[in-house]
């Protein structure tokens, strides 16, 4: 694995970097270049922070021109702190606060209400504040469920979105609150195919046309979500960005007309391919019909993967000591991560070759979902995060320090008498 060598000699991989992460941030810039120039001029492009949330990842992105896509009051500030200004922010949650409201909208940020209570409470936040919201509405399309029902948010039942069978309390929501000029779809994420993700976009669509009839072409915006999967599997074939823009032109014609300003907002298709996980094999384990090699990452950073594998698979290459593939031929080896519960194993019966203690483990495809995921469970310490770009690295998270967990469950603490 070449990314992981060049790190290593540079001197970026200490003796006490038991595990860590290397992120391609050019591979990253390709990947967005690569959604602007399938979309399109009239499109904006809104990382979804929750896939990612390291702050210099969240800064590049922004260098780049990129929206982000902020699912709670947090990640509104590591937006802003990142270097997004509010204008570039999407808001997107089920359960905002009246505060959270208020910020928004005192600060010029578009949100995305989740239901038609939320809407009569952002009317009354706007009210008393004497500022007009950016405001969209989620629906619930409604098209159906894919592969992974965990991931997948359009069936007839949906915790997010008004349903779209009620389209006369959406069309009389738009009429009830001139300030309402966007709406929003979210299909789901990996496991949703090409088909569903387009039925999904197309119903919305239809809606659009209802609203502006009524309204007199009020809309301005649509964001339709994310939702294009990536190949965790050497058999995966995801669709394109351009094979996903020509099937919404075809359903959706004038979709990316100008017309309407067109939102995405894609966090596993963007990160997922640009990074990898490496850690060292701490001990080999040998019993009857099984192999066993305990690494230092487990449910902590892979807590799909452990919970649900078959959903969540990954491809897996092993490194000797010097840093080079391993060679020999390949035979079934368990995965162990360094929790206390039996299903911590990132990933069953990976075909290696022979595994040694010292050898080095490489899991690829883990730039999203992944440390945005991380557990807690047994005070595990994050690894470092190396970012690489231009073959040059850089340090983008140290990795954490026993006293860092120690601070990290004490929590903030009360301010001292007489402060």
């Amino acid at each position: 694995m070449e990314l992981y060598r060049k790190a290593r000699d540079a001197g970026l991989i200490r003796e006490g970097d038991t595990a860590v992460i290397l992120y391609d941030l050019d591979r990253l810039e390709a990947r967005f270049l690569g959604l602007c120039e399938a979309f399109g001029a009239q499109a904006r492009h809104a990382v979804a922070i929750k896939a990612n949330p390291l702050p210099p990842v969240l800064a590049f992105l922004a260098g780049l021109g990129a929206f982000a896509e902020a699912a709670s009051l947090p990640e509104l500030h590591l937006a802003l702190e990142a270097g997004f200004s509010p204008g570039r922010i999407v808001f997107d949650s089920p359960a905002k606060t009246v505060e959270e409201l208020r910020l928004a909208v005192t600060l010029g940020i578009a949100l995305n209400a989740d239901n038609l209570d939320e809407l009569a409470r952002l009317a009354a936040v706007a009210s008393e504040l004497g500022i007009a919201p950016r405001a969209g509405l989620r629906l619930n399309p409604q098209v159906g469920l894919g592969r992974i029902r965990a991931t997948s948010v359009a069936g007839g039942y949906s915790k997010f979105g008004v349903p779209l069978e009620q389209r006369q309390a959406i069309v009389g929501a738009f009429r009830r609150y001139p300030w309402l000029t966007d709406l929003h779809v979210h299909i789901g994420s990996q496991g949703c195919p090409l088909e569903l993700l387009v039925a999904g976009v197309g119903a919305v669509y239809d809606l659009a046309g209802e609203i502006d009839a009524a309204c007199g072409g009020r809309l301005q915006r649509l964001d339709i979500g994310g939702g294009l999967p990536v190949a965790y599997r050497e058999t995966d074939a995801p669709p394109t960005p351009a094979a996903y823009v020509a099937a919404l032109k075809a359903r959706c014609p004038g979709i990316l007309s100008g017309r309407l300003e067109v939102v995405t907002e894609f966090g596993r298709y963007l990160h997922a391919p640009c990074a990898v996980a490496a850690s060292s094999v701490e001990y080999v384990k040998r019993q009857k019909g099984h192999r066993t090699a305990v690494i230092h990452l487990g449910a902590d950073m892979f807590v799909r993967e452990c919970y649900n594998p078959r959903d969540w698979p990954h491809k897996v290459r092993l490194l000797g000591p010097d840093g080079r593939d391993k060679p020999g031929r390949p035979g079934l080896w368990h995965l162990a991560g360094p929790l206390c519960f039996s299903g911590d194993f990132p990933i069953f019966r990976a075909r290696l070759p022979e595994v040694a203690p010292g050898d080095v483990v490489v899991i690829e495809d883990v730039g999203a979902y992944t440390l945005a995921m991380w557990s807690r469970y047994n005070s595990r310490q994050m690894p470092r995060v190396i970012g690489a770009r231009g073959g040059r690295f850089a340090v983008l998270r140290e990795r954490e320090t026993p006293r860092d967990l120690i601070r990290f469950w004490l929590g903030p603490q009360p301010p001292s008498a007489g402060q």
